[in-house]
């Protein structure tokens, strides 16, 4: 049987930015799963909780197997179950489901920067569980009535291909000039921001009032407040265009001010719904071909790179942000 080769610096970065994400969500999973009143929502997340613990467990072997150190991630210290519910109204699948969104779009990309057969199965291995609960959430908040479907439209009946350049219009001098119909990839781009806004203004109003120092309070109430611009903003472009845009009376924070989680626990989870928003917003403004929603967009996107590097600041002051592996000193070690 050929020798193994050894990990590369990729791979480790791969993993163990992968340990990090699934034991934070293993810990939020701890909670919900306590604290859950619906049986079947409770049934996904326990079977959820049973998969990624058990990839959990692999990728720690797997490291141990190269000589490398475990990472900290997020431990049963980060979690308190015993408190009372923070978030009600099927906020628990609705966060698992973001969550999940995430997982899917961290897995696709870091398969491509795997080599190695066993860890490419394991993160191959890791997507499909991704894909399989997200789907199983979105079709319980759709029976739940919680999640809101985005607009209808009449079928094409024709392909039409684009005739001039007012088609891209969208930014003018003249505020009164009239704007093209918003088509069906933007309204899809919109619409998913939306939505992923809504359920993250709900998860950042819980922290804010359970927050245990008050900058990680003043921060997640900052959050919170861009959280609703761009809600707002988007839900406007979306009334000109005469569409109605997403809105649920799904998920809410109640009144509970004790923290489920350490404040270092919910700043990672805000930098990596930051993170994921800036994925997406790329992907915005690639596919919208309206030139005032790139423009838009890419406001939205300087706002939240700044809003995780304060968040960043805060971790590193408090010594909440773990050191990924790093690369030797070539230099250092030469001198």
């Amino acid at each position: 049987m050929p020798e193994r080769s050894a990990i590369t610096s990729s791979e480790l970065g791969v993993l163990w930015l992968t340990y990090q994400e699934d034991t934070m969500i293993l810990r939020i999973l701890e909670y919900f799963i306590e604290k859950a009143d619906d049986e079947k929502a409770k049934e996904i997340m326990n079977n959820l909780y049973g998969e990624i613990d058990s990839y959990v467990g692999i990728i720690k072997e797997t490291l141990e197997n190269e000589g490398a150190v475990i990472p900290i991630g997020f431990t049963t210290q980060d979690v308190k179950k015993e408190v009372p519910k923070l978030y009600d109204n099927g906020f628990d699948i609705m966060f698992v489901r973001l969550l999940k969104q995430i997982s899917m779009g961290l897995h696709s990309l870091n398969i491509t920067m795997t080599y190695r057969e066993d860890i490419v199965l394991i993160i191959k291995e890791l997507t499909t569980i991704a894909q399989k609960y997200y789907n199983l959430c979105t079709q319980y908040l759709l029976k739940k009535g919680l999640l809101v479907k985005s607009p209808h439209v009449s079928m094409p009946t024709s392909v039409e291909f684009v005739k001039d350049k007012h088609y891209l219009s969208g930014l003018s001098a003249n505020p009164f000039s009239e704007k093209r119909s918003l088509n069906t990839v933007e309204v899809a781009q919109i619409h998913h921001s939306i939505e992923s806004n809504i359920t993250g203004l709900q998860m950042i109003i819980g922290f804010a009032q359970c927050a245990n120092t008050e900058d990680v309070k003043n921060y997640f109430n900052e959050g919170a407040e861009l959280a609703k611009s761009m809600v707002k903003e988007l839900s406007e472009i979306f009334l000109q265009s005469g569409l109605q845009a997403p809105q649920t009376a799904g998920g809410n924070a109640t009144r509970s001010t004790l923290a489920p989680f350490s404040d270092k626990l919910m700043l990672y989870c805000t930098s990596l719904f930051c993170s994921f928003s800036m994925g997406s917003g790329s992907l915005g403004t690639a596919f919208s071909l309206r030139n005032d929603l790139p423009a838009k967009i890419t406001i939205f996107m300087k706002d939240i790179f700044e809003y995780a590097h304060k968040g960043a600041k805060i971790m590193i002051k408090n010594g909440w942000m773990e050191e990924p592996p790093q690369m030797e000193e070539r230099n250092q070690m030469l001198k």
